[in-house]
């Protein structure tokens, strides 16, 4: 049991550290292709955005609660732009949605 584990931790320092150290010794020169420089330019981005969007649908006890808690974060995001209105704009929205649905119900 014990080697199983020391096995797994090893192929996944290998892996992490492949992951890492190719592109530094296979790329020599800078890159010039406009296309995948933007294209790496996007990577966290979207990766950070794939990981938290399932959870934000998820994290209410309603999804319609989740959905307008959203909808007012992306609008206040595009209007304002600062993170901290942002998620008090986000976590407004969720309250008030929440208690109107338990009025209703």
């Amino acid at each position: 049991m014990e080697k199983d584990i020391w096995l797994s931790l090893l192929v996944m320092a290998g892996t992490l550290y492949a992951v890492r150290a190719l592109p530094l010794t296979m790329l020599r020169k800078e890159i010039r292709s406009t296309f995948i420089r933007s294209f790496l330019y996007y990577v966290p981005y979207v990766s950070l955005s794939v990981m938290t969007f399932p959870a934000i649908l998820s994290a209410t006890s309603s999804f319609y609660s989740a959905l307008a808690g959203f909808a007012a974060a992306v609008v206040l995001a595009w209007v304002d732009g600062n993170l901290f209105r942002v998620s008090l704009g986000g976590c407004a929205a969720v309250f008030v949605v929440e208690l109107l649905m338990e009025v209703v119900h």
